[in-house]
């Protein structure tokens, strides 16, 4: 099919339904239990990636995609017809990802051109850059017109997550801007801020309430914002969360789903994470 294809990776945590028609190809990354390799999505499911992470003593841990598995994703973009690939990764700051899938669109130059782009982003955040960047190909625009959408965008996505604890980030050394936390993190529930591409510290409330109230009024204070999502890591008060906000942000406005195993391996269970776009 010509025009544009969307090339992103599994941390963007976009389900087949969360796709729906839209002519994306997801290149997932890997999880491991000890000597146990899953492919992220394919044959580890968020429900069996949480229960495993907590009947583990280890935390488990993620790779990157390797060149050859972003090459063969543009290889078959190419085979379909496409003009050109447009590859929206998870930010360079929290992984490898993007330079493999830099590796694998100068291996195919010579076959179809790939702009791979750093979303400074991931989970949610990272999605709706990639839903945003498909409506666009979908309307049959050219790879400058999508490339101009998507850099439009990134500096206007934000995300925000409240953690159980910080200990899985600690662990990964993940930790960033928010490792002046890591004194107190035993008492605290943190809120961190993702947005720009790095993990910054943006509260240390003490209760789980209180950080859900923390990310309720960072979000009002935002101001007009759209296309906003919320996504958690098997929180087992997300019905909480989202009565507390619905007054503002009714259910049915939101895009609401699970965080992969990327996500939450570094983050850990539990988790209650907020994206958005900012207006103009």
């Amino acid at each position: 099919m010509p025009g544009v294809h969307i090339v992103t990776d599994s941390s963007s945590d976009l389900t087949a339904d969360d796709l729906g028609e839209f002519d994306v190809e997801v290149v997932p990354l890997t999880v491991r239990f000890g000597s146990e390799e899953f492919t992220d999505g394919l044959d580890l499911t968020v429900t069996e990636f949480y229960s495993r992470m907590a009947a583990s003593d280890e935390l488990p841990q993620t790779a990157c995609p390797s060149p050859g598995a972003f090459e063969a994703a543009f290889l078959r973009a190419n085979d379909a017809g496409a003009d050109a690939v447009v590859c929206l990764n998870i930010s360079s700051d929290l992984s490898n990802t993007l330079q493999s899938a830099q590796t694998a669109s100068e291996a195919v130059a010579d076959q179809i051109p790939v702009h791979v782009v750093d979303s400074r982003s991931v989970s949610s955040g990272l999605g709706t850059l990639v839903l945003e960047a498909a409506r666009v190909a979908r309307a049959a625009a050219d790879v400058d017109t999508v490339l101009a959408k998507v850099r439009s965008l990134v500096p206007r996505t934000h995300v925000i997550a409240a953690l159980n604890t910080l200990e899985n980030l600690k662990k990964g050394g993940r930790i960033g801007g928010a490792r002046a936390m890591l004194g107190s993190m035993l008492s605290i529930k943190p809120v961190i801020d993702i947005t720009g591409g790095e993990v910054e510290e943006s509260g240390k409330p003490r209760t789980r309430k209180r950080a859900m109230h923390m990310l309720y009024e960072r979000m009002l204070e935002a101001g007009s914002i759209d296309h906003v999502a919320v996504m958690h890591g098997g929180a087992h008060d997300i019905g909480e969360f989202l009565d507390l906000i619905s007054a503002k942000f009714p259910r049915e406005s939101l895009r609401l789903g699970q965080l992969g195993a990327i996500i939450g391996t570094h983050g850990g269970a539990e988790i209650i994470g907020v994206s958005w776009l900012a207006g103009t």
